[in-house]
């Protein structure tokens, strides 16, 4: 049985290793990470596909820097249109073509078990864009809703892990790269150690 984990960058990368787990990189942004997710998925063909990186917090959140969860909801926070009024999200717009609720997604694979707590995402392209919606949504990050449009396509088993390095304020702050990669990596290890079970009886 395989579990395997995708990372954006190679730092991210070279924090976790696992004797039991394959490890991938995926690139930087939505474009890369959901071409490397499609190839993986089809060539690949795992049991449990895990994307892991570090996030920025936003405002409100219960999270702080140095912690780490795993991501229930992503969405595609700057896709949208300016106005006069300022920006829509397309996420919040019900097109009259087909009336359905656009680029949203929810993981159908978390549940109270899991020995993480859960949090909530924003995907971006442009890190700390001020226009960006975030009520209600704990992180920010660059992959995760390519990443879970194709699992769920393709009808992948996956998991998200998010470490928070930074707050999301466009005021001078401390990314703590150091931190979050030590996070990131004992929390991808208590992830796998929960996992490996369930896995090995499918």
């Amino acid at each position: 049985m395989k579990i395997t984990v995708l990372f954006p960058t190679q730092t991210e990368f070279q924090c976790f290793d696992h004797p039991q787990v394959e490890k991938a990189l995926c690139g930087v942004g939505p474009i890369e990470a959901a071409y490397r997710t499609t190839r993986i998925i089809q060539q690949q063909r795992p049991d449990v596909l895990i994307m892991a990186g570090i996030a920025g917090v936003y405002p409100g959140s219960s999270l702080r820097v140095g912690d780490v969860a795993l991501v229930a909801s992503e969405r595609e926070a700057d896709l949208g249109f300016f106005d006069r009024q300022g920006f829509t999200q397309l996420a919040d717009v019900e097109l009259a073509m087909d009336f359905e609720r656009h680029r949203s997604y929810d993981s159908p694979w978390l549940d109270e078990t899991l020995p993480l707590p859960q949090a909530s995402s924003n995907t971006v392209s442009a890190a700390l864009a001020p226009f960006v919606s975030h009520d209600g949504v704990d992180l920010e990050n660059m992959e995760g809703a390519a990443f879970f449009h194709v699992c769920l396509a393709e009808g992948q088993r996956f998991y998200e892990i998010r470490a928070v390095s930074n707050p999301v304020t466009l005021e001078p702050h401390v990314w703590d790269f150091d931190a979050s990669l030590r996070t990131l990596a004992a929390g991808l290890h208590r992830l796998v150690e929960h996992l490996l079970p369930s896995v090995a009886r499918a």
